[in-house]
């Protein structure tokens, strides 16, 4: 059997896989999640014609008519308040999103048109950002098997029938209604691939951070404990709130240890992947904005400093408060809910991803929930204040930023905030390995020491 037939076969594999996927939207389902009351008659015979022209393979075809309904449901989408976005235009936007990435892709393998794979990948990013979930998350699960297959076809792998193998199995259970997560699944171990202090040391910034732990005060750092037992934290330290660093508690974590985490192996992971991130110092600046880019862009840009612009005008840019393990699961593997969260009143968890080079801050705010902020890769200044500091620190007063104090921490203003001086505070530089507690209310100033990837748990 020549060249020719074989990539003819494994095509022909993936377009069925890919119709394993569409088979999931079926006329029933997306009426059930996509209401015609709400979205009209038209929106919903034309997201039907989306799935019907991909089903006849008429991928060029579908591609187009997906683009032109997503322009439809994008205006949908940013009119009005976010919050009052009626739920049947997001998942409209899903299940289009799916369609436009399966028939991108069937593209890109045909060689038809000028389809990229970064293309196919933004596809489902936007959909995974924009959308709602939709059959327990297909578009999620679709992202995560493209560019499974995608990486064995560039990396010239001989198991690329493995890869196709794995992704034929999860479409079998998704047809069969289980979700269970493939207990044969491969470990994969990063070999060369340690992420050490000094290697972040190259893509130090001038942010005047040098000399700061001899400045701090003995007396007021916060206390470090070697992973406390439940009963131990819960009377210590949640019952009174106190916060407090435990140690030892990820070194279980596979982004500690067998896939240890760094920047060459994110970009492995997630290189592709379309996420929103922050231009400025912080986001209470005027000048503060947001953009979206590949992880691989933000990487290349705003931490290794591979723009042809002039690194010093590269705005920090930095991956804040993104739900990244929700829309890469490969990530989300190489990590572990902390136990301490099933302490709370609820076993919902929310799990943010915080990434960014030297000089990124956090400014000076509390939040509503229980807080446990793990440190990856890097390290972080944070500052913190009990919630009963709060007249000292200068809360803004509009509803929005009532929660986040007028106070630069590093340059205070003593004229206008003259006050600030005299509140309460403890310290700490959060070391790779560490976990943060920091119990609902507690005022803090976070400011990254290096390049730093940190994951914060949020529980009530």
């Amino acid at each position: 059997m020549d060249s020719s037939t074989n990539k003819s076969d494994g095509n022909n594999t993936h377009k069925k896989l890919m119709e394993s996927f569409i088979a999931a939207l079926d006329t029933h389902t997306i009426s059930k999640h996509v209401d015609s009351d709400f979205v009209g008659e038209a929106v919903l015979s034309k997201i039907n014609a989306c799935v019907g022209y991909f089903k006849a393979h008429k991928f060029g075809t579908c591609t187009e008519l997906c683009g032109f309904m997503l322009d439809i449901v994008w205006e949908k989408l940013n009119t009005g308040h976010w919050k009052d976005v009626i739920i049947s235009w997001r998942h409209a936007y899903t299940i289009i999103s799916v369609c436009k990435a399966s028939s991108e892709y069937c593209q890109l393998i045909e060689e038809e048109g000028d389809v990229s794979f970064q293309m196919v990948m933004k596809s489902c990013d936007m959909g995974l950002l924009m959308g709602a979930p939709v059959c327990d998350n297909i578009l999620a699960s679709l992202s995560s098997f493209l560019q499974h297959v995608y990486q064995c076809k560039v990396q010239g792998q001989s198991d690329e029938k493995n890869a196709s193998s794995k992704l034929a199995f999860e479409c079998r259970k998704r047809k069969k209604g289980e979700f269970m997560e493939d207990k044969n699944e491969e470990q994969v171990t990063d070999i060369n691939n340690d992420t050490h202090e000094t290697d972040l040391k190259k893509y130090k910034r001038n942010t005047r951070s040098e000399g700061l732990e001899s400045r701090m005060d003995p007396e007021k750092i916060i206390q470090r404990i070697a992973c406390p037992s439940m009963e131990h934290f819960m009377t210590h330290f949640r019952s009174s709130e106190t916060p407090v660093i435990i140690t030892g508690a990820m070194d279980g974590w596979p982004a500690m240890s067998s896939r240890k985490w760094s920047l060459d192996h994110i970009k492995a992971k997630a290189g592709y992947r379309t996420v929103p991130i922050e231009l400025g110092s912080k986001y209470t600046d005027d000048s503060w904005s947001q953009k979206l880019m590949t992880v691989r862009e933000f990487i290349e840009t705003h931490i290794e400093g591979k723009s042809d612009t002039a690194t010093d005008d590269v705005p920090i840019g930095y991956l804040a408060q993104h739900q990244l393990f929700e829309q890469i699961p490969e990530l989300e593997k190489d990590i572990l809910t902390p136990d301490y969260c099933y302490l709370g009143d609820s076993d919902d968890v929310d799990i943010n991803a915080w990434f960014g080079p030297e000089g990124t801050v956090s400014p000076l705010h509390y939040d509503p929930k229980h807080n446990f902020l793990s440190q990856v890769i890097g390290r972080k200044y944070i500052r913190v204040y009990p919630y009963s500091e709060t007249d000292k620190l200068y809360p803004h007063e509009s509803t929005l930023l009532k929660n986040t104090s007028r106070v630069d921490v590093d340059h205070c203003d003593t004229v206008k905030f003259p006050d600030f001086h005299r509140a309460k505070y403890r310290e700490c530089i959060l070391e790779r390995g560490e976990m943060l507690y920091m119990p609902p209310k507690v005022w803090h100033f976070v400011k990254s020491l290096s390049v730093s990837f940190s994951v914060s748990f949020w529980w009530e």
